[in-house]
């Protein structure tokens, strides 16, 4: 099957899909490092150019299906109730029926749908054990970002602690075949350029209430202002090295703008080809 990439078309789902990422203040960067780690993996497990470029593309849009789920529950300072969980785990559905009729979805349906289901059938929305390949390479890669993630109710997992998850559900929560690759990547320092990264050139910053929210854009100068995602403050970044320093300015703007993340857009435009054959 010849699926045509038009730019355009493109685009606009991947800006779509970051401005959708963007409304959870507390995930700055989850879409590109999901992305890169899932792309490494997919390298790494010998795929050819086209299937590397797909599974790049379903890692910035696997989360597309939170457009459907309440503010209150992305953004929520502490673990979800039962009744938030449930409306989370619609998000993969969600997800499907935005996308289906879609010109790319043929590309990135089965990453939208199915990257929560597991190989042991327990997973969600459908508990389908048979999941394609693609989905089971974003699982482990969304998988290890949240683990490795600050989140308001925990840190993130050091790198090891993460690893050793990873390799206890293998074969259950996740393809035994792939894990091993993946925890063989964590231990080679692979992935330690996307860890804590808000893209390929910065890291994330942390807000001085909210902690590690601020994802600067790659383009970011001495002197720029940023706001944090949480509580809309406002800071300057100090040039620090390769990095910054942000600096509270005093201000608080009270307005949450989600806006499109243009470095991850940007880079898998750069890696898209004209055409893919599946």
């Amino acid at each position: 099957m010849r699926v045509d990439v038009d730019t355009q078309v493109l685009e606009s789902l991947l800006v779509l899909a970051t401005v959708i990422e963007a409304r959870d203040a507390y995930t700055g960067g989850h879409a590109w490092r999901v992305a890169k780690y899932a792309e490494l993996l997919a390298r790494d497990a010998g795929l050819d150019a086209d299937q590397v470029f797909v599974v790049q593309l379903g890692g910035l849009v696997h989360d597309l299906g939170k457009v459907g789920v309440p503010d209150a529950v992305l953004n929520k300072p502490g673990r979800l109730d039962d009744g938030e969980m449930a409306a989370m785990r619609a998000h993969p559905g969600i997800g499907a029926g935005v996308i289906e009729r879609h010109p790319l979805a043929p590309l990135v349906l089965a990453a939208v749908s199915g990257h929560h289901e597991r190989p042991d059938g327990r997973g969600y929305p459908q508990a389908n054990s048979a999941e394609p390949p693609y989905a089971r390479i974003i699982s482990i890669a969304d998988a290890f970002d949240a683990m490795t993630s600050d989140r308001p109710y925990r840190k993130g997992m050091a790198l090891p602690a993460a690893a050793a998850i990873l390799e206890q559900e293998a074969g259950s929560q996740f393809d035994a075949a792939l894990a091993k690759r993946f925890v063989a990547l964590i231990g080679s320092g692979r992935l330690t350029h996307v860890v804590g990264h808000a893209n390929d050139l910065r890291q994330m910053l942390a807000c001085s209430e909210c902690g590690l929210v601020i994802a600067p854009p790659a383009d970011a100068v001495d002197g720029d202002h940023v706001a944090c995602p949480v509580c809309t403050g406002d800071y300057v970044l100090h040039q620090a090295g390769t990095g910054f320093q942000p600096e509270w300015s005093g201000t608080m703007s009270g307005l949450k703008v989600p806006l499109p993340d243009r470095s991850a857009v940007q880079a898998i435009m750069r890696a898209a080809p004209h055409f893919v054959s599946l």
